[in-house]
């Protein structure tokens, strides 16, 4: 049997890096949006902020033994203010987006994130400095006019949690700001040490205040939902390891399609139609905006996973 293993580890090393990297980036985003769904289940009864912590205290297991290796040295940092600001960030990003998971239809919450994206050219341009051309402009703005038709900003079709799944998506684009900054000095592991410890302490405080009793079931599946949270950071590193930004991004879209069936299998959420032509049109543009930084190489941040549904 190990023989066995081993003959198609080699096999699978010995394929093409964009390939390689393809599969696993699928596989993220199928584990990502399972666990956002594990959440929308759980999340009618628990509140939001105690799944986030019992998640995170799960994140916090798996990379312990990294920790430990690497301690005290691996929390020293000369930006701690920054790493304090990307915390700050984070807990604001995954409350306000995993209440609208709850609450909103998968689909249409997924649609919303990806103008992440677009809110990152934006941040870009006037944070960092970057230069903007005029094609990536109007992909930003034509992606924009996506989300609007998906938020569909009207009494009847706008409501609190919308606006959170936007709120959401615009502090993600600003924690991966900071994490460009971050990334000019720090360890990939000193960043995701304090991201795992420090995270956890913040939403200790709302997790007690608010705390529900889980029951047997619920707390198994809080305990699979830690999981998959490392087994899907886990597999995206590895994606963007084994192939090219540029070449297996694009894959990351089908996150939208797994939201969409999961949504109609297990929820019985018919995605409308202005979710779908919205969803159409934040994909193509942030698809030609991810080709055009390709093209001009602006230098980008690798995914570390975590900070949005």
């Amino acid at each position: 049997m190990k023989a066995r293993l081993n003959a198609l580890w080699l096999r699978w090393e010995a394929l093409p890096g964009n390939l390689r990297g393809s599969v696993w980036l699928v596989g993220s985003t199928l584990i990502l949006v399972i666990m956002a769904s594990m959440i929308k289940h759980v999340g009618k009864h628990l509140p939001v902020v105690e799944i986030l912590f019992i998640r995170q205290m799960m994140v916090m297991v798996v990379i312990s033994p990294a920790i430990a290796k690497g301690f005290p040295s691996i929390f020293r940092t000369k930006r701690l203010k920054l790493h304090i600001l990307r915390i700050c960030l984070s807990t604001v990003a995954m409350t306000t987006g995993f209440t609208a998971v709850v609450y909103l239809p998968l689909a249409e919450v997924t649609a919303i994130g990806f103008a992440r994206t677009l809110f990152t050219t934006i941040l870009a341009v006037f944070i960092l400095h970057e230069i903007v051309g005029w094609r990536r402009w109007t992909a930003t703005i034509v992606g924009l006019i996506g989300v609007l038709i998906v938020l569909r900003p009207s009494p009847e079709g706008m409501n609190e949690y919308s606006l959170m799944a936007l709120l959401s998506a615009f502090f993600v684009a600003c924690i991966m700001v900071v994490l460009r900054l971050l990334s000019q000095t720090e360890k990939p592991t000193t960043i995701m040490a304090y991201q795992s410890v420090f995270l956890a302490i913040a939403f200790a405080p709302f997790a007690i205040w608010s705390w529900v009793t889980p029951t047997l079931e619920e707390l198994g599946l809080l305990v699979v939902i830690g999981v998959l949270m490392s087994a899907g950071q886990w597999a995206n590193i590895q994606a963007y390891k084994a192939g090219e930004a540029s070449a297996i991004a694009p894959f990351e879209y089908g996150r939208l399609l797994f939201a969409i069936l999961i949504g109609i299998w297990y929820f019985g959420e018919i995605p409308t139609e202005y979710t779908l032509i919205g969803a159409t049109v934040i994909v193509g543009s942030t698809l030609y905006t991810a080709h055009r930084n390709a093209k001009r190489k602006t230098v980008t941040v690798k995914p570390h996973g975590g900070e949005a549904p």
